[in-house]
């Protein structure tokens, strides 16, 4: 019964997409809607989601940012406002047309993003130095028509987190944009275990409308590239068609400078993606809604036993999100694998003989490895071995992102990497767009990001031959 519990998951080597979506059905974190290309997050999907909020939300809240909400709703006239912008979303936008038996006059956008809502209210709101900066976030969902869908990775419908600030020069506003992409890299790698490359968009990739898009890239465990955050720096496109003006101290009027920046329910895919194996999940401590599962393990003496888990869970109920499976119908294997597929880090199991010897057993959920600990000691452990979860699942995705990025400067060889292995290729590049969507045309593969780290001297554009200051990272991607 065990092996067949597994078996109901592909194989990632057989089929890595099957196995995505066999791990998110079979640990309930989401499952398919009666609405095309939307998915319901059930409820432990929505706990992983609800604990990064947490986390990010307070890291917003900390550096001064405060949380409001904009409408869902958004006039034509208002999203047509920035040409650019407009033209970056109109495949994906979904249109209200009639309110009721009657049809509107103006056609209703259901939010893609929300910079032309948000910065038509910012107009109204700020007229003075003094009532700069303006550093909002809003929780929300969006809905962007995609053709082509998959759960967590790309959905009609998605949550997310959108910061949109106002400031009164040019430099203050770039070091916003730059502030939130670190929070960014800082979030996902410390509480999501998941390493990243930091640096900015091409002008072909940036974002509509802004002057200027930075991301964090990470690699999932297919080799392929997920964008895990971006921050733009939308300079002041938006601030002149909009017209949010302020009096400076000078007593010139000015436009404001604008960023806008977002993390998504994507990441849960990311997280999938990057930790997870053949029997599951595997879930980094910070974010698990479930740390510890105790498992009593009582064929023999059953009401000891069970007396003995329910001590241990109060004892760290205070401590730890866990949950005690004391189930009847389920053998303790079965059990076993099914908080595994669930990717909860620690397995806590308490037996008879365990009793007697005053110990109890951890499994680790990353490793496999069982260790036996005193009674007296079980809180300290535990506490040490999600820290030590945390960090080796972080060691783990970075040491597989490293093993599979590639310096390639040949295009032949380029293209014959990108087709055979999987991962990042860096490479020089002289920074011509034309050149990038050769790359893009002749390969599938696109630029990822400039890093700002800049760890090789001048050399020449992979494509083009001419020379080039700047390496790149390509990929293929999500």
């Amino acid at each position: 019964m065990e092996n067949e519990y597994v078996k109901e998951i592909t194989s990632k080597s057989q089929d890595f997409s099957q196995w995505y979506v066999d791990v998110i059905l079979k640990a309930e974190l989401a499952d398919y809607s009666p609405v095309r290309g939307c998915m319901v997050i059930r409820p432990y999907g929505y706990a992983v989601w609800e604990n990064m909020q947490k986390l990010l939300d307070a890291r917003f809240k900390s550096t001064g940012h405060k949380n409001a909400y904009f409408p869902l709703f958004i006039p034509e006239s208002l999203l047509k406002k920035e040409a650019e912008h407009v033209e970056g979303f109109a495949p994906e936008v979904a249109w209200v047309t009639h309110g009721g038996q009657e049809e509107l006059a103006e056609r209703i956008a259901v939010r893609p993003t929300s910079e032309t809502i948000i910065c038509s209210m910012y107009s109204k709101w700020i007229k003075s130095w003094r009532d700069l900066p303006v550093l909002i976030n809003q929780w929300c969902n969006v809905v962007r028509w995609e053709k082509s869908t998959r759960p967590f990775l790309r959905t009609a419908e998605f949550l997310w987190q959108e910061g949109h600030t106002a400031h009164r020069t040019e430099e203050d506003a770039e070091e916003e944009t730059l502030k939130m992409l670190e929070i960014y890299r800082d979030f996902v790698e410390t509480d999501l275990a998941l390493p990243v490359i930091k640096g900015r968009k091409s002008e072909n990739e940036k974002f509509a409308g802004a002057l200027r898009t930075y991301t964090i890239e990470a690699m999932m465990s297919d080799g392929k590239a997920l964008q895990a955050g971006t921050s733009h720096n939308l300079g002041q496109h938006f601030s002149k068609v909009f017209d949010i003006t302020f009096l400076d101290q000078d007593g010139q009027l000015k436009n404001v400078w604008q960023t806008s920046w977002g993390v998504s329910t994507r990441l849960i895919g990311a997280i999938i993606m990057t930790h997870g194996d053949d029997r599951g999940l595997k879930l980094p401590p910070k974010i698990a809604p479930v740390q510890v599962i105790i498992v009593p393990i009582s064929s023999q003496k059953k009401d000891m036993v069970l007396n003995k888990a329910a001590e241990i869970f109060a004892r760290l109920k205070q401590d730890f999100r866990l949950e005690m499976d004391d189930r009847d119908e389920y053998t303790p294997g079965w059990k076993f694998n099914e908080w595994e597929m669930k990717g909860v880090p620690v397995r806590l199991e308490v037996g008879p003989k365990d009793i007697e010897k005053h110990q109890v057993i951890l499994v680790r959920r990353d490793t496999g490895e069982k260790i036996s600990v005193d009674e007296s000691e079980i809180n300290s452990k535990l506490k040490s071995l999600l820290d030590e979860i945390q960090v080796n699942m972080f060691r783990q995705a970075k040491r597989f992102m490293d093993e599979n990025t590639r310096e390639i400067e040949d295009f032949e060889e380029f293209k014959k990497v990108i087709e055979e292995k999987r991962g990042f290729i860096k490479t020089h590049w002289c920074e011509n767009g034309d050149c990038e969507k050769f790359i893009k045309e002749q390969t599938g593969a696109t630029l990822r990001c400039i890093p700002f780290e800049q760890d090789a001297g001048p050399g020449r554009c992979i494509v083009c031959g001419k020379e080039a200051n700047k390496v790149v990272y390509f990929a293929k991607s999500y």
